[in-house]
């Protein structure tokens, strides 16, 4: 190691502590610790291109720990990949590309949105399963990078983090290599005030190699990744053992220096313990930047040899469609299910994904240990297994929340598109990942099943209530409620069409009869959101249904029709999708002046935005029972009898919605 290797180091120590300090917000005790271990993995390791940060191949770097994000902005300023100085010090301002915690998006070399820890740890594993997925498919010469990560103790704390590790020592994903910032510090203070088991031995024991050195030796820091790329059927830990708050006289080693700036002169004392200048701020010395960036030519040159390396090989313009992102959905046959034909959409979901798997060569994904009940395997592919890296078929196990982070991950990575599957019910258990899918933009697909309280004798534990309504309080989340198995093919159709964001498919356990759609308008309908089904001259009330419930408001309607009342009947199977209408077509399908009532096996709440507050809504408002599913559905009033009693209210009560 070098004088140079020293000035980096400080270097970030300091445009670390500057920016904290200037915001008055952040958490300077990571970067003040992690420098040295940043400064050997970008300068000795990390394969990049600052002239293309977005190269396919390049290593992927993740801070899992998203508090300390002055790390990654101070490198990513220093290697020349994507932000200015004036960028670093508008850090946790409005409008920055340095916020709070890295976000994706906002500036190239951001490989993920961490903030909730945990999340990165598990992104990376999924990026390493993509690498690995491609690598097998296109060979070392196309696809031949590793997934580097730093996380911290918090991250080490989280079940996400906990899942994510025992998949990925049973992966044996040995292109997976994760740098703990083994501080001994939480917010609170020692970690030995919540947590005494020797974390170097649960990742032992859950199939990863395991190294402890001094995170302050770059030589040995330097030695440690060397070791750990040389073992290639485990991932690898490198317990970093760091000083938090690195060279603050005061607040070294302690928690203080985690969460608020050290003060101002702390920042002085602690850059003249540092040999820095304390009267200069955000100073990076011109050796720093010449010395990082000396390589740069090498780096470009690596690059080119890949982009050439592709176009000579018979499977490159197979990579490039991959990584292009676009799905050739128009490509998939998806089957045609009679009218009158009874069929639950969980089934008629997974002849749309064997559909769309024949098509669409890259869609991989599975289910968390549920794949029988949402009928989620693509069949005639293996799993994907340490023998078996092509195979398309990923067994999450029993890690619905790892699950969610490791899909995100894969499509971060590039050159796949996941898919992943649950019960409705075990949302709330991933749901942290499924926010982080939506802020990202990023496409996953999550196939939900069992979606009312239809699920019957397993009872309120598994009944979902308000799960629909909670999803569809997430910004950028499709929710997508298909009525029949026609429906469930447009449903899997947008989903794999829409790639600025993930979409949620909500699938029924029960059969549903499939609608004559030489009566009803088509299937397609549903790709504004909502349609109107069924039609009549002057209504006297809308019934708006989703999902199974929309048979309900079709015969509701034709037991009005025998009473006098005209009423129409309302698919919406996708809120998001109507809300997104302009407004002649909203006020087409829900006109002003006729009453409204929504139908759903749900919390009526949040409904009273499509009825008026004068509207009404059968609903579910209460935990469900055990009980055949028929049985609770009736008990609990989402019937044909309880909505037209409410449309007749609505209609006598003068209500103009």
């Amino acid at each position: 190691m070098t004088d140079l290797d020293l000035q980096i180091a400080n270097t970030i120590r300091g445009l670390s502590m500057d920016a904290v300090q200037a915001a008055n917000s952040g958490h300077p005790g990571m970067p003040l610790g992690m420098a040295d271990v940043a400064t050997v993995l970008w300068t000795r390791f990390l394969r990049y291109d600052p002239t293309d940060p977005a190269w396919p191949d390049r290593d992927r770097f993740v801070l899992s720990g998203g508090h300390g994000s002055m790390l990654l902005y101070s490198m990513l300023y220093l290697t020349g990949q994507a932000l200015t100085l004036d960028d670093l010090k508008s850090f946790r301002q409005w409008g920055s590309k340095c916020a709070g915690h890295p976000e994706h998006g906002e500036a190239p070399g951001i490989e993920t949105t961490t903030g909730p820890l945990g999340q990165g740890f598990a992104n990376a594993v999924g990026m390493a399963v993509a690498e690995e997925w491609l690598r097998a498919r296109f060979g070392e010469g196309l696809v031949n990078h590793w997934t580097y990560m730093t996380c911290g103790d918090g991250d080490l704390m989280e079940g996400v983090c906990a899942e994510a590790a025992s998949f990925a020592g049973h992966q044996k994903l040995g292109r997976l290599i994760c740098l703990w910032d083994d501080n001994k510090i939480t917010i609170d203070g020692s970690t030995e005030l919540s947590i005494s088991e020797d974390v170097g031995a649960r990742f032992a024991a859950y199939g990863w190699h395991v190294q402890s050195v001094d995170g302050h030796d770059r030589a040995a820091i330097a030695a440690a990744i060397a070791a750990a790329r040389d073992v290639t059927d485990r991932p690898s830990m490198i317990a970093c053992r760091t000083k938090i708050g690195f060279g603050s006289p005061n607040k070294e080693g302690k928690s203080s220096s985690h969460g608020a700036p050290l003060g101002v002169d702390e920042v002085r004392a602690t850059k003249v313990r540092l040999g820095l200048n304390p009267d200069e701020h955000f100073a990076v010395p011109d050796a720093v930047v010449a010395g990082i960036r000396a390589k740069d030519n090498e780096r470009q040159v690596l690059r080119e040899a890949w982009e050439a390396r592709v176009a000579d090989s018979p499977k490159g313009a197979e990579l490039r469609s991959f990584l292009s992102g676009k799905l050739d959905v128009d490509a998939v046959a998806f089957p045609v299910h009679a009218a009158g034909s009874s069929l639950a959409t969980r089934k008629s979901s997974e002849a749309a994904l064997q559909a769309a798997a024949a098509a669409i060569p890259n869609l991989i994904g599975g289910s968390a240990d549920l794949s029988e009940s949402n009928l989620t395997q693509i069949k005639g592919a293996s799993a994907f297994q340490p023998d078996s890296r092509t195979g398309r078929n990923l067994a999450f196990g029993i890690r619905e929340h790892a699950m969610a982070a490791i899909c995100n991950g894969l499509v971060l990575h590039g050159g796949v598109r996941p898919y992943c599957a649950t019960f409705l019910i075990f949302h709330d258990y991933m749901r942290p990942s499924v926010r982080l899918s939506a802020l990202m933009h990023q496409p996953v697909v999550y196939v939900y099943t069992h979606d009312s309280v239809w699920v019957g004798e397993d009872g309120p534990t598994h009944q979902p209530i308000e799960t629909l309504q909670a999803m569809r309080l997430i910004p950028n989340l499709r929710v997508i409620r298909p009525a029949d198995g026609n429906e469930a093919n447009e449903a899997w159709r947008l989903a794999l069409a829409h790639d600025t964001g993930p979409t949620a498919l909500a699938f029924t356990r029960q059969n549903l009869t499939t609608l004559d759609r030489a009566v009803y308008p088509p299937a397609a309908s549903i790709a504004k959101g909502a349609y109107v089904l069924r039609d009549v001259a002057n209504p006297a009330v809308v019934l708006i249904g989703t999902g199974s419930e929309v048979h309900v408001a079709l015969e509701a309607a034709e037991k009005l029709a025998a009473e006098g009342i005209a009423a129409r009947v309302v698919n919406m199977a996708c809120c998001e999708l109507f809300d997104e209408q302009d407004a002649a077509y909203k006020l087409a399908v829900l006109p002003r002046g006729v009453p409204r009532v929504s139908v759903e096996a749900g919390t009526t709440r949040g409904w009273e935005r499509y009825v008026g507050l004068d509207g009404a809504s059968v609903g579910i408002d209460r935990f469900g029972a055990s009980a055949p599913g028929k049985t609770v559905v009736e008990k609990l009033g989402v019937n044909v009898p309880n909505v037209v009693a409410t449309a007749r209210r609505v209609i006598g009560s003068g209500v103009i919605g």
